[in-house]
């Protein structure tokens, strides 16, 4: 069972995870953890595997096999370059008018999941993932190149960015998230 947990943590992050916290989060032991995770090593990190597992730093995390990288790349530019769909300039719009604002706060505004598009949004360097220890969670702002390629020198000469930065409507849906959490 908790090799089946382990790799379903380690599939459902998108970054490293400190060894620390899944010692936590899967009520183990350090010796628990390291047979657990040496398993799953043996079982991925084979040349057969398209999944690897990568231990940096007290960190692990799934990557693709290192002799795909060239097929990897290719499908990264693939994904990165051409125009935005509009669900992508959807969530751009939100990040750039409410952040920092967090992924459930975009998906309650958009009222579908946005974790693709995030991620999209991150390889092209359009928005960027920062921690929020008071949200517990990762926050999603526009980033320097954004702002920089569209001329802008500050957000605030966006349109109307006064009115929808502090839009009452919008705030009461973000905060009808944390209402339901509750």
């Amino acid at each position: 069972m908790i090799l089946t947990s382990l790799e379903s943590i380690l599939f459902a992050s998108s970054k490293p995870i400190a060894i620390s916290s899944l010692k936590k989060i899967l009520s183990v032991s350090d010796e628990v953890l390291h047979e657990a995770i040496a398993s799953v090593k043996e079982r991925f990190n084979v040349e057969t595997s398209g999944i690897h597992i990568v231990e940096h730093e007290g960190k692990i995390q799934f990557v693709t096999n290192p002799s795909q990288t060239e097929l990897i790349a290719a499908l990264l530019r693939e994904e990165t370059s051409g125009e935005l769909t509009r669900p992508s300039v959807e969530t751009l719009t939100i990040i750039a008018y409410r952040g920092p604002i967090t992924k459930p706060e975009i998906e309650q505004i958009r009222g579908v999941n946005c974790t693709l598009i995030i991620r999209n949004l991150l390889m092209r360097g359009l928005i960027d993932e920062m921690d929020d220890v008071e949200r517990l969670q990762p926050v999603y702002t526009v980033s320097t190149n954004f702002v920089r390629h569209l001329g802008l020198h500050d957000l605030s000469e966006l349109p109307d960015f006064d009115e929808l930065h502090q839009s009452e409507k919008i705030t009461e849906l973000m905060e009808s998230l944390g209402d339901s959490e509750a």
